[in-house]
């Protein structure tokens, strides 16, 4: 399953770019020329066993409190890398989109996105970019919008 793919059955609009290898959120809003606040980081994390897809600004840090407090867990953790890389076969490791709906899970988002109109994020890959307005990306994956990271 490709994201661009999955995109298109939406019928969603969003433009894709190449660029160079971006292996971190940070690196790839160097790369598509945007403020880390723009980047959809994906995170992993298993809460008393379950599996989330927190979305965050690129330049922000989960805050494990607040987020064990918003998923009602009483544990939260990043989930391993293997872990990931079983759940997103399809998408080069640290390349995964903000999509957990696409894999099967539930996707929480910080609310700091909501303070622009788009977001940018790997669509599987690390020379790969997608851009997406966020009233089309909340229509799509219809996340959990709360307040879980800081700004670092």
């Amino acid at each position: 399953m490709q994201v661009v793919e999955l995109l298109d059955r939406f019928s969603a609009d969003y433009k894709v770019s190449q660029h160079r290898p971006a292996f971190s959120a940070q690196r790839l809003a160097h790369e598509e020329h945007v403020h880390g606040m723009n980047v959809a980081k994906p995170v992993v994390v298993t809460a008393d066993g379950r599996d989330y897809v927190c979305v965050l600004p690129a330049c922000c840090r989960i805050d494990f409190d607040a987020l064990r407090t918003v998923l009602g867990a009483d544990h939260v953790e990043l989930a391993d890398e293997d872990h990931v890389a079983e759940l997103f076969a399809d998408c080069e490791l640290g390349a995964e989109p903000p999509f957990g709906s696409f894999y099967g899970l539930p996707t929480i988002m910080d609310q700091r996105l909501e303070r622009d109109d788009y977001i940018v994020f790997q669509g599987g890959a690390h020379d790969r970019g997608i851009r997406m307005n966020l009233a089309e990306y909340k229509r799509i994956e219809c996340p959990r919008v709360y307040s879980f990271s800081y700004r670092i």
